[in-house]
């Protein structure tokens, strides 16, 4: 092992992190750029610059994140920094195991696709392998670098919950989702920043949930404004499931403490005040944008979901045609891709545990839930306490469509929210449980 310094590139802290030489201050600016791509360059916007990210035409490094590109090179600068490239891959993987392990699925994942001659093999790369670099990049990071990624996260939401919103109003959509060019004409909700409106749907809600349970440094004003424009934003969106949680998930955190504070009879006259206004103001605000069909969109989601509930139905169904050893080791993917088409399943399987075992085999699937649970709980211990509600809901909702069964960079997203806005408080405060 090559000592201080090597450990200093390896965590992200230390005298590497503050020390003010150029290539410090360039390494931190290539990270911000990296969450930067991450959280605001989708595959609808990949393709209005040329690029067919999402689509099944095209070569092969298309298909690969931009993002990934850029942790891979910071991945490997610090390696170089470190002096020792084999030590430094070392040391991370012994302080982030389950991400090395989540990594290590990914690439065993993607030579089991190309063995089989499977499509998607850039699918277990941006998935799998980029949330385990974005981990061990943020590892430890010192506060000023963290603090700048939290205005960079904060402002690519607002952007896209007023892209959403712009969108919804003016019934275009700037960078929707794309499967070679073709857009769903049929599908009308707003794409926003994030392309595919469950995804962005999803990653709202949590990041609503986040700001709802303190995380961030947000001042008092400015996080309940972005909270109520969040939430309208969700019904550009259109994620029914999306809502219903955020909502249920939002009103539950908030009415517990407000019912211990009124049974401890201790209630400030201010707070109490500005509570009732705004309760007033409430149902007028909705009356009044249920008056102009703001909700229109969403309430037709609800009425008519173009039978992607019928769809979760017909998905278990394909087992029934496969045979016990292709149920457990993996089917031929064509014969999948076969039945999905003849079973009326255009729109994909609608669960990443069903997909993955349908297309990778019971066996994977398990292996890529275990590891994947594992991921994420490594990611709480670097956080601080309060995570609990937006860890819930983001299990809850990438359940209710394709999401990690497909290729994605939502966990990665998920994952840097997590490490910055609930990073720990400056001071040496212990780290917390979720």
């Amino acid at each position: 092992m090559a000592g201080a310094g090597f450990q200093a590139a390896t965590l992200g802290t230390g005298a590497y992190a503050r020390r003010p030489g150029l290539a410090a201050r360039s390494e931190r600016a290539l990270l911000c750029l990296l969450v930067l791509v991450l959280l605001a360059v989708s595959g609808g916007l990949l393709w209005v610059v040329g690029l067919n990210y999402e689509g099944l035409t095209g070569s092969a490094p298309q298909k690969i994140h931009p993002a990934t590109y850029l942790a891979v090179l910071l991945v490997g600068w610090n390696a170089l920094r470190a002096g020792n490239p084999v030590a430094y891959a070392a040391e991370a993987a012994r302080a982030r195991p389950a991400s090395a392990l989540f990594a290590g699925v990914g690439l065993t994942l993607l030579v089991l696709i190309a063995a089989r001659g499977g499509a998607g093999l850039a699918g277990s790369i941006d998935t799998y392998v980029l949330p385990a670099l974005v981990v061990v990049l943020l590892a430890d990071r010192d506060e000023m670098t963290l603090k700048r990624l939290e205005t960079i996260i904060h402002a690519v939401m607002f952007a896209n919950a007023a892209l959403g919103l712009f969108e919804l109003v003016s019934g275009q959509r700037y960078f929707p989702f794309r499967l070679d060019g073709q857009v769903f004409e049929t599908d009308t909700r707003s794409a926003g920043l994030q392309g595919h409106p469950l995804t962005n749907a999803t990653l709202t809600a949590c990041y609503v949930l986040m700001l709802v349970t303190g995380g961030g440094t947000l001042s008092p004003a400015r996080r309940v404004a972005m909270i109520g424009f969040q939430f309208v934003a969700l019904v550009a969106f259109g994620g029914r499931s999306a809502a219903v949680v955020a909502l249920i998930f939002s009103a539950g955190y908030v009415l517990v403490p407000l019912h211990r504070t009124l049974r401890a009879g201790r209630v400030p006259l201010l707070a109490a005040t500005a509570l009732v206004f705004l309760v007033t103001l409430i149902p007028i605000g909705i009356g009044g944008l249920a008056a102009t069909g703001f909700f229109d969109s969403l309430l037709a989601r609800f009425q008519s979901d173009g039978g992607s509930a019928n769809a979760r139905i017909e998905m278990f169904e394909l087992f029934g045609r496969l045979s016990l050893h292709d149920i457990i080791v993996g089917p031929d993917p064509n014969v999948v891709e076969s039945l999905r088409r003849i079973n009326g399943l255009e729109w994909g399987i609608e669960n990443p545990i069903i997909k993955n075992a349908l297309y990778h085999g019971a066996f994977m699937a398990a292996v890529e839930v275990f590891t994947c649970g594992l991921f994420l709980y490594e990611v709480s211990r670097q956080c601080r306490r309060g995570l609990a509600l937006p860890m819930i809901a983001f299990v809850m909702l990438v359940n209710t469509y394709e999401s990690l069964g497909g290729k994605t960079t939502l966990l990665a997203k998920f994952a840097v929210m997590l490490l910055v806005l609930y990073r720990p408080w400056p001071g040496g405060r212990p780290t917390g449980r979720p």
